[in-house]
């Protein structure tokens, strides 16, 4: 039964009770959809259900507006928060960046080459060190300088692009900028950050500095949805390395932006597919 044919994925979170798996395997079953993959998880802290399921449609007329009709009325019954995803959806991202080109780079290739099914529509920054770049890859690039002054009025102008650009993802790739609590409010649940993940924590300028200096011994990143609690948003994916005496700052610095390439792509690619769910502070991610 197994197929290259992209799936129709299926999500859902609701109040843990009884029969949340059978309502909707037993849906699927009876409209002829058959489940290529499934993952549950039932978080006895939260009391709370979460579903993901792909699955390939086996009749030629399938309707996702008769799936979407049918559903509901069972999805009522257990207070059912659900969505369905088409395969050939790509969702429109913005990115949001400054100098550092690692994790723009690195998105814009996986982008290009398929790696992550997204549309990047726009990228945006406070420098305009980037915008050749952008330009190579055929996307609109604009350049908002931003000052402690004109901060709120240089948001109101992302919030325009946002929308303009009908965005459903903005992500953060080295934007080194701290977003105001509106802000934060505005991109609630749909922006995801990275940022280092050093022990102990150095912040401010020049960290990987800081960390050779204190002889660390592992550096890493977090990504994370952004929230008004600055880089302490729910966390998606994190990555770390092992490093020794013998790695100065320049080879942290290195070691660092690989890993935050990778474990932003695998928080991108996470939301993109549908496999992280809020679960209040924090998340439930499902593995691909």
């Amino acid at each position: 039964m197994k197929s290259k044919t992209a799936p129709w994925i299926f999500t859902a979170s609701c109040p843990s009770i009884i029969g949340t798996v059978d309502v909707v395997t037993r849906y699927m079953a009876q409209a002829g959809n058959y489940v290529d993959e499934i993952h549950s998880f039932d978080d006895r802290e939260s009391g709370r259900f979460f579903i993901r399921i792909e699955f390939l449609p086996q009749h030629a007329d399938f309707n996702s507006d008769v799936f979407k009709a049918e559903f509901a009325e069972r999805a009522a019954e257990f207070d059912m928060d659900w969505s369905l995803t088409a395969p050939n959806h790509k969702p429109k991202v913005a990115i949001m960046v400054s100098k550092y080109d690692h994790c723009l780079n690195d998105l814009l290739y996986r982008f290009r080459t398929g790696q992550l099914n997204i549309d990047v529509t726009v990228i945006i920054s406070n420098h305009p060190d980037l915008e050749d770049l952008a330009k190579w890859h055929g996307i609109p690039y604009y350049h908002l300088p931003i000052t402690a002054d004109t901060k709120l009025e240089q948001e109101a102008q992302v919030r325009e692009l946002i929308e303009q650009y009908d965005t459903e993802l903005v992500v953060l790739a080295r934007y080194m900028q701290v977003l105001s609590p509106s802000m934060c409010e505005y991109l609630d649940g749909r922006a995801i950050n990275i940022h280092h993940s050093l022990l102990p924590g150095f912040k401010g300028a020049r960290p990987y500095h800081q960390a050779w200096e204190k002889g660390v011994k592992m550096v890493g990143a977090t990504a994370h949805y952004v929230n008004n609690d600055l880089d302490e948003g729910p966390i998606i994916s994190q990555g770390i390395q092992v490093v020794n005496h013998a790695h100065y700052a320049e080879d942290l610095i290195a070691k660092g932006q690989d890993i935050e390439r990778v474990t932003l792509f695998n928080a991108v690619k996470c939301h993109v597919e549908k496999r992280v769910f809020l679960n209040g502070k924090r998340t439930v991610v499902f593995g691909g």
